[in-house]
């Protein structure tokens, strides 16, 4: 295969552009699996743009829940993509090159999207804890202004964490080998190309992943806790039944993303064995959730189911019928 290098240091090469081979395994036949992806990556633009353009025309839906639920649509629509444009070009013009400042970035905004997703969630389990622990005092603590400083602290520290990500491999040097085995730009496929040490990039990549993902988790299930705890303790089982619906939608979001995030980090521990199965499953974890999540919060949120009937007219209908 034709690679371009660059001489650097008098004697060394330097690789000037990566090629992204796709999944493992599977080259030959791995263009059938574009329509399913290509699927599920409309179904998620689609589906979130309904939810922003929804929540931006009902005005009973302009609440802090729903804002929260916006700036989640957003994320999942930067974090589809991000990866999705590029994978859909390797499948279907065989556009595998990729130069290394657009390798280092989708790096990046794949890292800060991940990220933002999960802080999003923290701060959705932490609306629900003082909706259902402090129900009186809900609306003077969850407010516009609450959600815009949640929502900014939150930019910041992804934004600030995830730059050592793409910072420490561009200072690797690659050499020779530039045919990296995914169909994106992943950080551990990346430095395991570089011709020198990346025990701190693989540190920080460790650090981050804790720090930030696994900080999240626990508070997030910390305050599921209190939240299920305070419902127990409730005389009336109507009052627990609605309780436990107005977080059902929450919940079971956030199981689902944490769970895919933990069963990505483990099949890439034990992924020689079968390359393919930790790519398949970052990509997935990529693009399910973002196309996901919007149809959980409309099978379970009644607000929003109405808001979809009058955005489609069906209310209006309904009614006289």
């Amino acid at each position: 295969m034709d690679t371009t290098l660059s001489i650097t240091n008098g004697s060394r090469f330097q690789v000037s552009e990566f090629v992204l081979m796709g999944f493992p395994g599977i080259h030959n036949w791995q263009h059938w699996l574009s329509l399913p992806l290509a699927l599920l990556y409309l179904l998620a633009l689609g589906a979130n743009l309904l939810i922003l353009i929804t929540i931006h025309h009902e005005s009973t839906l302009h609440q802090p829940m729903y804002y929260l639920l916006g700036i989640l649509a957003v994320v999942d629509i930067g974090l589809a993509t991000t990866i999705m444009p590029k994978i859909l070009a390797i499948f279907w013009f065989n556009a595998k090159i990729i130069s290394l400042s657009e390798c280092f970035a989708q790096l990046y905004a794949i890292n800060s999207f991940m990220c933002m997703e999960s802080g999003i969630f923290l701060c959705m389990a932490v609306d629900r804890y003082i909706a259902i622990c402090y129900p009186l005092q809900y609306s003077s603590i969850v407010t516009e202004t609450f959600v815009i400083k949640v929502t900014l602290s939150m930019m910041l520290r992804n934004g600030l964490l995830t730059i050592p990500v793409p910072v420490l491999a561009a200072q690797r040097h690659y050499c020779s080998r530039n045919e990296i085995d995914h169909c994106l730009c992943s950080n551990l496929g990346v430095t395991s190309l570089a011709c020198d040490d990346i025990t701190i990039n693989r540190f920080y990549h460790l650090a981050l992943a804790w720090f930030v993902v696994g900080s999240d988790m626990g508070l997030v299930f910390a305050s599921y806790m209190l939240v299920i705890r305070s419902v127990l303790r409730l005389n009336s089982a109507e009052a627990t039944s609605k309780a436990l619906s107005t977080c059902s939608s929450h919940l079971t979001l956030i199981l689902f993303f944490y769970t895919a995030v933990i069963v990505v980090s483990v099949t890439h521990l034990a992924g020689r064995q079968f390359p393919i199965i930790p790519v398949l499953l970052n990509v997935l974890h990529s693009v399910i959730p973002p196309a996901l999540n919007p149809m959980v919060y409309a099978l379970r949120t009644q607000e929003l189911r109405v808001g979809f009937q009058r955005l489609f007219g069906l209310g209006e209908n309904m009614s006289r019928k």
